[in-house]
């Protein structure tokens, strides 16, 4: 036999980044505990609002199977002395509740095993619950305590609905005892709604205003914004993050258009949406699919069903604006100075107390910005100025107000100050890229600027001893090596990395500058790479911890050489030849290690065996090839063609001779071989 299953927490309001979380912590810890206990179950349905989180199984299991209880005691060993036992084993008899006749030996120690029969289901429930209570509180470090008691929650617990089929599941905790009531709406239909069943739950809470299932509601949502935005003409700007945070903000949507004035489309794009996004958690709306033209109309999500919209609407496009004439007033004000002129400001402020300030950052981003574009074909003189005036919108009142359009401001305010196009938007991309999935600078000017800002953070940083620990990078120095790596490898740009931490390295005005600091940047921004290509999916086939570090066994620094030298490993891997030449050259490398240093040259006259000169034949041949070739993919392919003769050479020859000059010979003819198989990437680190 089984029924469903429902459990629901009601609270005060729930912080809207801990809605989501919480119910599936919820849900994890029951389905979590049911399984440790063998108890089965159907399905599992996710359920949370602001004022509630809630799991419904299908189909639970109404008792645990029968339970086989097993207990291991003291070594046989020590179990018995003179042919009786000893205290020890008579103890652990007693502690299993029989007497000593019925324990038995298994694996050298004394054994207990006995079957119980399974318990019913609900009263296993709470101590699941509390076990997952436990899970929940993990999530929130900061958890409130109201009335007398010493529980804690993210907010005050109002009541807990704990249902199994139509009985009530009896729980006690914060204070309160589980029933079959839950509340509807707190303003719609605030009263208590009776659940007979689980099965209740989601149609009477509809009923009553609740549309208690998450991802529905997000559903929900997103087609009233959309029709909202069609309506208005528009296209709305839906991003995941503000949609699954207005989806924890309500429990019945109700999408509403409101407008501004137009007066304040003359600000950049980008602060209006910072404006009603960031700071009201509005949907803006645009003219077009791309987004580019944006219009003076946003729709919010209300959280009820008003009788009197316009009040609604009034009352929103009120909070809106005043906060849109500030930005309009800071950006008019800092209008008002050329761009250049904020240069000065910046050494008023702070970048890291050993490193000096934003202005002297600026010094050291610029010296490295020409010293890579003198590497790449850049436009010399765009990427100087760019990089001189990147970080002058730091100081403006607009930044200062919306931290996060630095860089944008900056690109603003350079074109309205009359830099060319490039410049502007040189300085406008170069934090990017800022996350994963974001794009990287555009242009090459910009990428050379995105590149010396993360490449000083990264050496500045290092240099002062403050390099990231495994829990904490205060600096997001793991973000700028991705982005660094990134860059090099999406713009395919050819540069060395640890010629450009050198040079970096070098320009810091504080802490070790020597060659252990540089080995140590270099390895982490390595690490960095594995963790980016490692995993990765290419032709259908995964890129193995194998596949990197055969590459980097070489030492190669240059991102994109590593790149494309991987790639060929990739499609290597999948050669008939490549476990064959794989687990040769391990060997190779085995008796190499074995013979030590000493070498010679080969003497193809000394050859004594035709596999001999087969293989030396063939390295020949192979070695011809790759030189006219850059191919990474088919300098492999060449090395597939050694398989034969290098097969034919371990089956026919003894490479340790009893002849000193012909085993010095054939060992140079290995290290001819080991030398090819390590011209890509090194083989024997593949698996064969």
């Amino acid at each position: 036999m089984s029924s469903a299953f429902l459990l629901e927490l009601g609270t005060e309001d729930l912080p809207a980044r801990y809605v989501v979380p919480l119910a599936e912590a919820l849900a994890r810890g029951i389905g979590e505990g049911l399984a440790r206990r063998k108890v089965a179950f159907r399905a599992q349905h996710l359920f949370a609002t602001p004022r509630r989180i809630a799991v419904l199984l299908d189909d639970l299991a109404e008792r645990q199977p029968e339970q086989t209880i097993e207990r291991l005691g003291p070594a046989v060993a020590a179990a018995f002395k003179d042919g009786a036992p000893t205290p020890a084993a008579l103890g652990f008899a007693r502690s299993c509740g029989v007497e000593f006749s019925a324990i038995g030996e298994k694996d050298g120690k004394l054994h207990y095993a006995k079957t119980e029969p399974g318990k019913p289901t609900p009263a296993l429930i709470p101590e699941i619950f509390e076990e997952a209570l436990k899970q929940m509180d993990e999530l929130v470090p900061k958890r409130m305590r109201w009335g007398s008691r010493d529980d804690t929650f993210v907010r005050p617990v109002q009541w807990i609905a704990c249902l199994y089929g139509s009985d009530v599941v009896p729980l006690q905790r914060f204070g309160l005892t589980s029933g079959r009531l839950s509340y509807g709406h707190r303003f719609h239909a605030p009263g208590a709604i009776e659940l007979g069943t689980p099965a209740d739950y989601a149609p009477r809470l509809k009923h009553a205003h609740v549309w208690a299932d998450v991802a529905s509601r997000r559903c929900e949502i997103k087609r009233q914004i959309l029709a909202e935005a069609a309506n208005a003409c528009g296209h709305a700007r839906i991003t995941d993050d503000l949609l699954d945070e207005v989806t924890a903000l309500v429990e019945w949507p109700v999408a509403i258009t409101g407008h501004f004035e137009e007066r304040f489309l003359e600000l950049p794009p980008e602060v209006i949406v910072a404006t009603v996004e960031t700071n009201q958690r509005y949907f803006t709306v645009f003219e077009d699919a791309a987004h580019t033209r944006l219009t003076n109309a946003f729709i919010t999500i209300s959280n009820i069903e008003s009788r009197d919209l316009t009040q609604v609407i009034a009352g929103n496009e009120r909070v809106v604006r005043p906060r849109l004439s500030d930005a309009l007033f800071f950006y008019k004000q800092d209008l008002k100075i050329p761009f250049t002129d904020y240069r000065p400001g910046l050494s008023t402020v702070t970048y890291q107390k050993d490193l000096g300030s934003i202005g002297r950052k600026v010094e050291r981003v610029t010296s490295l910005a020409k010293y890579l574009a003198t590497s790449i074909q850049a436009d010399f003189s765009t990427v100087e100025k760019a990089a001189a005036l990147c970080k002058n919108d730091l100081v403006t009142k607009m930044v200062y107000e919306f931290p996060e359009l630095q860089g944008l401001m900056g690109g603003y305010y350079a074109a309205k100050s009359g830099e060319s196009a490039a410049v502007a938007q040189a300085i406008r991309e170069h934090y990017l890229p800022t996350q994963q999935g974001t794009p990287i600078p555009s242009t090459r000017e910009g990428q050379i600027v995105a590149l010396a800002d993360k490449l000083d953070a990264l050496a500045g940083i290092f240099a002062i001893g403050q390099k990231p620990t495994a829990s904490k990078d205060p600096y997001a120095l793991r973000r700028a090596a991705l982005g660094v790596l990134r860059i090099c490898l999406e713009a395919e740009l050819p540069l060395d990395l640890r010629a450009m931490l050198k040079c970096a390295l070098d320009t810091q005005p504080a802490g070790k500058r020597d060659a252990a600091t540089l080995a140590e940047l270099v390895d982490f921004v390595q690490e960095r790479l594995r963790a980016y290509l490692v995993g990765q999916t290419l032709d259908g086939r995964t890129v193995t911890i194998e596949m990197f570090e055969s590459v980097r066994a070489l030492g190669v620094t240059q991102p994109l050489d590593f790149l494309r030298r991987l790639r060929a490993v990739h499609t290597f891997v999948a050669h008939p030849a490549a476990p064959n030449l794989a687990a040769a050259n391990k060997r190779v490398r085995n008796i190499l290690r074995q013979a030590g240093d000493a070498g010679s040259a080969i003497d193809s006259a000394r050859f004594e065996h035709a596999a001999e000169k087969a293989l030396y034949t063939k390295l020949e041949e192979v070695e011809a090839l790759n030189a006219k070739t850059a191919d990474y993919t088919q300098q492999l392919v060449n090395l597939a063609s050694l398989r034969e003769p290098v097969d034919a050479f371990f089956d026919g020859v003894m490479v340790n001779a009893g002849d000193a000059a012909v085993r010095a010979n054939r060992l140079a003819l290995l290290r001819k071989l080991d030398a090819a198989c390590r011209s890509v990437a090194d083989l024997s680190q593949l698996p064969g």
